[in-house]
């Protein structure tokens, strides 16, 4: 752990307790850091350490593990995983972190995204700026999943995770499945069996038992955003959303937003980025080619000049 990280144990009102990570001093304009599956706090450290320091903002910076990850509370009911709950712990954390002022900006990848989206739509008073990293806004994702066959394919895997087993079959054999999810193998969250190992220069050993200490915390915790979700596939024994209908209202987002969207995201395609400015009316897209779901890992001096550049110019 970098010497500039702080850990601690956020209790919040409503009886839920955040594991947390920061760096930078109290007071200052704080940047949040909202994590993804199957992922945790720490891999945001990089960003962490950048934003706070003196030359690049000196902002306050803070990382939760999200309910139901790591040394966070993980409630045991999938309904205790509903977007308004989620929201609620987010809402709380800025409140506990922000002395009644904005967050600077709200920087969220993969679940976490899931998350911003609704907090920015339905708190907007709460941040200043919001940034999005390869995590779909509701009304393209329930477009996609109504009518594009690549993306039914693409989001084929989520019908594997809300199985009761997942989590004891994604922990087997020293998590194989879930490596060989970060290595880029799109068979390993399908439950599929193969452990062929693909290249992944940033999995180093050190990053791989970071998240092997996560996962051995508990899966379904994680696994019950996606369980709690309607927005999932139609299957041949459930079908939510071929007739849903999404609310104007709760898919407005009225803070200047930057999307930042890996193009070789095997899971999220480059699709679910089409008419988001119907409803994100102050929209920055930048699209990062030879990048996959991970790019945070892979390209984290990339992601971290567009932000820069967008924390200084919104809207440009």
């Amino acid at each position: 752990m970098s010497p500039n990280i702080q850990t601690w144990q956020q209790a919040l009102p409503h009886g839920i307790t955040l594991s947390c990570r920061a760096c930078g001093d109290k007071g200052r304009p704080v940047l949040m850091f909202l994590h993804g599956f199957p992922e945790a706090a720490f891999v945001w450290d990089e960003l962490l350490v950048h934003f706070a320091r003196p030359e690049n903002g000196g902002y306050r910076c803070v990382a939760p593990n999200l309910r139901g990850y790591e040394r966070s509370s993980a409630p045991a009911e999938v309904k205790d995983y509903r977007a308004k709950f989620l929201v609620q712990d987010i809402v709380a954390l800025i409140d506990a972190e922000c002395d009644g002022q904005p967050l600077a900006a709200l920087v969220a990848h993969d679940w976490g995204g899931a998350v911003a989206w609704n907090v920015a739509n339905q708190h907007p008073d709460r941040m200043r700026q919001l940034v999005i990293i390869n995590s779909p806004h509701p009304a393209p994702f329930l477009k996609a999943m109504q009518s594009d066959p690549a993306q039914q394919a693409a989001s084929a895997y989520m019908s594997f995770l809300v199985q009761p087993h997942a989590a004891a079959q994604l922990s087997a054999n020293g998590f194989a499945q879930l490596l060989g999810f970060l290595r880029g193998d799109d068979d390993q969250l399908s439950g599929a069996h193969s452990l062929a190992a693909k290249a992944a220069p940033w999995l180093t050993p050190e990053v791989e038992e970071r998240y092997k200490f996560v996962w051995s915390q508990g899966l379904d915790g994680g696994l019950n955003y996606y369980r709690a979700s309607p927005l999932r596939p139609v299957t041949a024994t459930e079908d939510l959303i071929s007739d849903m209908v999404l609310p104007a209202e709760i898919l407005r987002i009225d803070v200047p937003t930057l999307v930042l969207w890996a193009q070789d995201d095997i899971a999220l395609r480059p699709c679910l980025t089409e008419g988001l400015d119907q409803h994100v009316p102050d929209l920055t897209l930048v699209p990062i080619d030879n990048a996959t779901h991970w790019v945070v890992h892979e390209q984290p001096a990339r992601v971290i000049s567009e932000i820069s550049r967008f924390l200084k110019h919104p809207g440009q």
